[in-house]
């Protein structure tokens, strides 16, 4: 077990270096001067010079790249071009509602998805299970952005049971924090739902026909047991799989999420670097969003060893 998580730990460090080799090269596959699209129509050349230099775009790609890649390893993701800021710092400032918009939705989801998943497998073909299976379509079909809005406009506006867009530090109290939280978690889960209770169902399906689902059951096993401790046990790892994939989905709805409830977390400041061609906020956001991907399939390779013991790599 211990040979097994240092290799998966190991092999984690030439894709941490891969990802940090495209994200950095994102400044130079932009077309053109990027100093000059991000100084302005109106810039003057000494400005447009004046970028470059605090880009380091003046020098060969090389030294740039281990010269940004120790200051990423150090801690420090260079400096907005707009604001002057840190991009630590700014990530700092943004991190909480990105934060509690991914964990709130991955707990909500695994908590509605997996039951849900479970019960259709188990009434395969009847009525429940089709609506089950129809309500997974669409919420894959439904847009993050439409769901959204479609729920601000009922909840918020009609009902008035929950504000509309805005944010409350979860340091001003839980219930306030969670109240703005609602519609956002429940716009960006809708398709993790649906992702999570098909992959659910299919993995029961195949686990509910084994032979030691007939012995326990033959055994007397009750019902619940047989679903919940020995098929759903068993499935595990297709799911927990399923479940630290789909975090990208998590972070792309996070950003189109963040937009439509005004949320200041790490999605809504992508955006607005994005439309201020802001670089080196847009290399750090990426970077951080890449390294949570990679670390949160890390982790989901480790729990193999833990949920199924005969896993050997």
């Amino acid at each position: 077990m211990g040979s097994y998580i240092l290799k998966r730990i190991l092999a984690t460090i030439p894709v941490i270096g891969i990802v940090a080799l495209i994200v950095f090269s994102l400044l130079f596959l932009t077309p053109g001067d990027p100093a000059a699209v991000m100084a302005g129509d109106q810039a003057t050349p000494e400005q447009i010079a004046s970028i470059r230099q605090s880009l380091g775009l003046d020098q060969p790609f090389v030294p740039r790249f281990l010269t940004w890649a120790g200051n990423v390893l150090s801690g420090d993701l260079g400096s907005s071009v707009f604001t002057r800021q840190p991009v630590t710092t700014m990530i700092g400032q943004r991190i909480e509602p990105t934060l509690s918009l991914m964990v709130l939705t991955i707990g909500f989801a695994v908590l509605v998805a997996v039951p849900i998943g479970v019960v259709a497998a188990y009434r395969q073909n009847s009525l429940l299970d089709n609506v089950i299976m129809a309500g997974a379509v669409l919420g894959f079909s439904v847009p993050v952005f439409v769901l959204g809005y479609l729920l601000a406009w009922i909840l918020a506006q009609k009902l008035q049971l929950l504000p509309v867009q805005g944010y409350r530090p979860i340091a001003e109290g839980v219930w306030p924090w969670l109240r703005h939280m609602i519609l956002p978690v429940l716009s960006v889960s809708g398709v993790y739902i649906a992702l999570i209770a098909r992959i659910t169902r299919t993995t029961m399906l195949e686990v509910l026909n084994q032979d030691y689902i007939r012995t326990a059951r033959a055994k007397g096993a009750g019902e619940l047991a047989v679903l919940f401790l020995h098929a759903l046990r068993n499935g595990s790892v297709q799911i927990v799989t399923v479940i630290g994939l789909g975090v990208a989905l998590l972070i792309g709805g996070a950003v189109v999420t963040e937009s439509v409830f005004s949320l200041p977390g790490l999605g809504r400041l992508t955006v607005d670097a994005i439309l201020q061609r802001d670089y080196p906020v847009i290399q750090g956001v990426i970077l951080l969003f890449s390294l949570v991907y990679v670390l949160v399939n890390l982790l989901v390779d480790l729990s193999y060893v833990l949920l199924d013991p005969r896993i050997r790599y």
